[in-house]
């Protein structure tokens, strides 16, 4: 090599592979990422591929923002904070309560700065096309979030038009509740698909958030997200959703996921699991968070119903994704 020759650029390795797409007995495909678990003393008990790299967590972020809406001086009671914690379905139930948080504080869904988009549940989405209706900002999954920023933003007197500017009051306090629950400086500070700021973090630290929520002491801010999501979770998620089954039928469990196939969850000891798909497809995170709760000890049937991810061929069922770890 000449004195005018560049060194090669180092290569990052490749994620691990987390699970794989079996057709008819062929693999065809692969999904790969990182994952971290979590003993409930909050060592790390197992890693794959980087935990440690900042991800975006995408609404894996929503508890940290509903306790920063806490924070910053709003009652939101039962119901009214789960929502505010959720990527909703866009049922009925969901839709209304967010008309009345809306309401309650002399806003409408105009106030919004979602954008207009289809309930995230298909079959709620079905129903609603056939009503005749079309996409709007309090369909948008996170209306809930939303409205109780806004919501926030009126009861101190904060302008309600940027509130998704991340240099508002609201935003930077976001960003020092997400640093605090992981443990770690925010990396970088993005825009999420609704338009809100985005806090990059580790998926330790991820990890480490979720259980600091479940650990956190009664009636602080963190501990009351934490209990309205358990306690409500068809209104974190929607009826027909894992995070729904998980926080239902495990007691104690906090389960939250994020676009781009981000998933974090805490049981109620303090053991706790966070991973991301590389190339963010949905369709993979059942299988690996259902393994993922197995290497945590979980047992119990949901683990199975949440891991279910067959493959078509026709209409019959001809393989399945499944985790490979």
């Amino acid at each position: 090599m000449t004195s005018t020759d560049a060194a090669p650029a180092a290569i990052a390795p490749a994620p691990p592979v987390l699970a794989e797409v079996v057709r008819s007995g062929f693999t065809e495909g692969h999904h790969r990422g990182s994952l971290v678990l979590l003993a409930a003393d909050g060592s790390v008990e197992r890693t794959l591929g980087d935990p440690g790299a900042p991800v975006f967590p995408r609404s894996s972020n929503k508890p940290m923002q509903a306790a920063a809406i806490l924070r910053a001086g709003l009652e939101l009671p039962g119901e009214r904070l789960a929502l505010a914690a959720a990527s909703h379905s866009g049922e009925p139930f969901h839709l209304d309560l967010v008309r009345k948080m809306l309401a309650e504080h002399g806003l409408t869904p105009d106030d919004l700065q979602t954008p207009p988009d289809l309930p995230l549940d298909p079959v709620a989405a079905e129903a609603y096309l056939a009503a005749g209706n079309v996409r709007e900002r309090i369909t948008m999954n996170c209306s809930g979030k939303h409205a109780a920023m806004l919501a926030v933003c009126v009861r101190n007197g904060w302008d309600t038009a940027s509130y998704l500017d991340p240099a508002h009051p609201l935003q930077q306090l976001v960003g020092q509740v997400v640093a605090e629950a992981a443990g770690e400086p925010v990396a970088a500070v993005g825009t999420d698909g609704c338009g809100a700021p985005l806090m990059a973090i580790g998926l330790t630290g991820l990890a480490r958030a979720f259980r600091s929520f479940v650990l956190a002491e009664p009636g602080s801010a963190e501990r009351r997200v934490a209990d309205a999501m358990r306690a409500h979770p068809e209104y974190v998620a929607g009826t027909r959703r894992p995070d729904t089954w998980l926080m239902s039928e495990v007691p104690g469990t906090l389960s939250k996921m994020g676009a781009e196939a981000v998933q974090a969850v805490a049981l109620a000891d303090g053991r706790a699991l966070a991973f991301k798909i590389d190339d963010g497809a949905t369709r993979a995170l059942g299988p690996v968070l259902a393994r993922a709760l197995e290497l945590l000890g979980v047992d119990a049937p949901v683990v199975a119903r949440i891991g279910r991810s067959p493959l078509l061929g026709g209409a019959a069922e001809v393989g399945e994704i499944r985790a490979v770890f």
